[in-house]
C-alpha cells in the first residue's frame, strides 16, 4: 500500500518541470517547493523559487529553424538541453523531486536526474510522470495528491476538470466540425501529438495531421497543403502568443500555406502554447475552451485571458 502523507507535515519538493508545478500549486502544496525549473513561471509566486534546471540552448535568441537544428544536434549527440544546478539541489535537499520521462525535449528525464543525485549523495523519492493524453493528465494530478496527502482535493481538482470537458462536449456536439492543424512548430513544421489532437476533438474540431496519443512528429509541407485545413492554430511548443506571431512570418513565403483554406479565409489564430498546450497540467483543459472560442467564436466564449489568443489573419 502506497504511504500517504499529512498535509501538515513539511515536505520538501522540487519540481523539474512547469506542468508539475502548476500541479503542486493547484492541490495548495506550493509553499513546500524548494526548487523548480527555469520554465516554472506559472503561477507568480513560482518565478520567487530556487531554478535548479537551466536551458543550454540560447532558444529565446534563436529562430524556430535554428532551435529544430540544435535541439537535434544535441540529442543526436548523446547531450541533454537542459542541465541541473548541482548546487541549488544540494542545498534544496528535497524529500520529494518531480520529473518526467517523456520527451527529452520537454524537461530533465530520469537518467540525467540518477546522476547528479548519486554525485550528491541524495536519495529523495522521486516521481515521474509520462502521461501522453488527458487521461493520464488527470491520472497524475490524482496520483501527486495521494504522495502529497492531499488526495480529497486532488479528486476535487479532477472531478472539476472532467466536469468542464463534459459540459464542453455537450456544447460542441450540437455544432460544426472545422478541419484543423495544431501546428506545433513552425520551421520545420509539426502535427500535435499526445493530448493536443484530443483538446481539438473536445473543443468541436477535427484534428487533421496530428494523432492523439501518439508524439508530435515533423512533416512535410505537402502534407499540410493535402490536409488543407479551415482552421490552423499556431501553438509552437513553449511558446508565447507574442513569440508565435513573431515566428510566423516565415510561413508567407511557402506557396503552400498561401493555398490553404484557413489562410484564405483568415482562420489563423496564435495561442499562448506555453500555458495551455505544451505543459500537461490543471490548465490543459482550459486550452480546449480557448479552441472552442476560436472555433466558435460568437458560440463559446472565452474567459481566460485576452492575450491568450490572437487572430493573425
Amino acid at each position: 500500500m502506497e504511504r500517504v502523507r499529512s498535509p501538515d507535515k513539511p515536505l520538501k519538493i522540487a519540481s523539474l518541470l512547469p506542468s508539475a508545478t502548476e500541479m503542486v500549486y493547484a492541490l495548495g502544496r506550493g509553499g513546500d517547493l524548494v526548487a523548480v525549473s527555469h520554465e516554472c513561471d506559472f503561477p507568480e509566486d513560482a518565478k520567487s523559487k530556487p531554478k535548479a534546471v537551466k536551458n543550454t540552448i540560447p532558444t529565446e535568441r534563436l529562430s524556430s529553424a535554428d532551435i529544430d537544428r540544435e535541439v537535434a544536434r544535441s540529442l543526436h549527440a548523446g547531450h541533454s538541453i537542459y542541465a541541473l544546478d548541482l548546487d541549488v539541489l544540494g542545498r534544496a535537499k528535497p524529500d520529494l523531486i518531480l520529473t518526467q520521462e517523456l520527451c527529452d525535449v520537454c524537461a530533465v528525464t530520469g537518467s540525467d536526474l540518477h546522476k547528479a543525485l548519486k554525485t550528491l549523495n541524495l536519495s529523495p523519492r522521486i516521481v515521474e510522470q509520462t502521461p501522453s493524453d488527458i487521461a493520464g493528465i488527470l491520472e497524475d494530478i490524482l496520483s501527486l495528491s495521494k504522495v502529497l496527502g492531499v488526495a480529497e482535493r486532488g479528486e476535487d481538482l479532477v472531478h472539476d476538470l472532467r466536469n468542464r470537458m463534459q459540459r464542453l462536449r455537450a456544447v460542441t456536439a450540437r455544432l460544426s466540425k472545422p478541419r484543423v492543424y495544431a501546428m506545433e512548430w513552425l520551421d520545420p513544421p509539426y502535427a500535435a501529438g499526445h493530448w493536443v489532437p484530443e483538446l481539438v476533438a473536445l473543443a468541436g474540431g477535427r484534428e487533421v495531421l496530428g494523432e492523439a496519443g501518439k508524439p508530435s512528429r515533423k512533416i512535410e509541407w505537402r502534407d499540410v497543403a493535402e490536409a488543407d485545413p479551415e482552421v490552423v492554430v499556431l501553438m509552437p511548443c513553449g511558446f508565447t502568443v507574442e513569440r508565435a506571431r513573431k515566428e510566423a512570418g516565415i510561413l508567407s513565403g511557402r506557396p503552400e500555406w498561401k493555398g490553404l483554406s484557413a489562410v484564405k479565409n483568415g482562420e489563423v489564430y496564435a495561442v499562448d502554447a506555453n500555458a495551455y498546450f505544451s505543459r500537461p497540467g490543471p490548465r490543459t483543459i482550459e486550452g480546449a475552451e480557448l479552441l472552442a472560442h476560436i472555433f466558435h467564436p460568437g458560440k463559446i466564449p472565452w474567459e481566460g485571458p485576452p492575450a491568450a489568443c490572437k487572430k493573425l489573419i
